[in-house]
């Protein structure tokens, strides 16, 4: 089997203890990974990480909503460093050039804590949105919306049904809104990352059965959400292989068959080499 997990956080701090560990347990099960950055600081990690691990991990850059705020949250799984950054997309920009990055993530709307101001959130989105289009990147987004609704979702259709936008390859990353506005973002030609959390809540089952397979991809977002056989553990990339089964399932296919596409999938839209 063949699997690439196409957004989890290798190069956090929380897994510098046992990194090449990790990395050649998920070789060992066929899976590579890309590792999607949050700021600055994490997505310089991430493309040095690439290169070390150069035939298993590819990088991406950018700068997570969450942390536009003040009030901001140092999670210690993810920075090294407790001192707030400060959005800049010319320090993306460069970053980004680099051959290993193949997407611009982690960006986006989160409504859910009600922490970040929704016109910072809007402006540095609407920067990044540019970058990938000039770069030719994907643009990989975390939309978390207010419970119940889904105003995140809402906003990034908003801006990215601008028609300078439509060659740009959108992806929403564990896609958590309503069937109906998946039906509408696949209308504007989105793909959807599902992760572990699909493997124990069933929320998720009437989504992935109406997308088309070549619209979704399996990711991790390791170190959180294990999928149920190792939930409330750390995650890490070779669990994929749980969400592909279970992605598998739920759209009555050959376990084999799923994988191959959801791969070849991937490779093709992140231009992986």
């Amino acid at each position: 089997m063949k699997a690439i997990d196409v957004h989890g956080h290798i190069q956090f701090p929380d897994f510098d203890a046992d990194r090449a560990e990790i990395v050649k347990r998920a070789r060992d099960v066929g899976v590579k990974m890309i590792a999607v950055g949050t700021q600055a600081a994490t997505s310089k990690k991430a493309i040095e990480i690439a290169h070390q691990f150069s035939s298993d991990v590819w990088a991406t850059v950018g700068f997570h909503p969450n942390h536009l705020s003040k009030n901001w949250h140092h999670d210690e799984k993810e920075q090294a460093e407790s001192k707030q950054e400060v959005f800049d997309i010319n320090v993306l920009r460069e970053l980004a050039k680099d051959p290993k990055v193949v997407s611009i993530s982690e960006c986006g709307f989160d409504f859910f804590y009600d922490k970040s101001d929704a016109g910072l959130q809007e402006k540095a989105f609407g920067e990044q949105a540019s970058l990938a289009r000039e770069l030719n990147k994907p643009l990989m987004m975390h939309c978390r919306p207010s419970k119940g609704t889904d105003d995140a979702y809402k906003i990034a259709l908003e801006i990215l049904s601008d028609p300078k936008f439509d060659n740009l390859k959108k992806i929403m990353h564990f896609y958590a809104g309503s069937l109906d506005m998946a039906k509408k973002l696949a209308k504007l030609g989105f793909y959807f990352t599902f992760g572990g959390v699909i493997t124990f809540a069933r929320s998720y089952d009437e989504i992935i059965k109406y997308l088309p397979l070549d619209r979704i991809f399996a990711e991790t977002d390791c170190p959180y959400v294990a999928p149920q056989s190792h939930r409330g553990k750390r995650n890490e990339p070779a669990y994929v292989v749980e969400v592909v089964l279970k992605i598998a399932e739920l759209k009555g296919l050959d376990f084999e068959e799923a994988a191959d596409e959801l791969y070849e999938n991937s490779v093709k839209i992140f231009n992986l080499k």
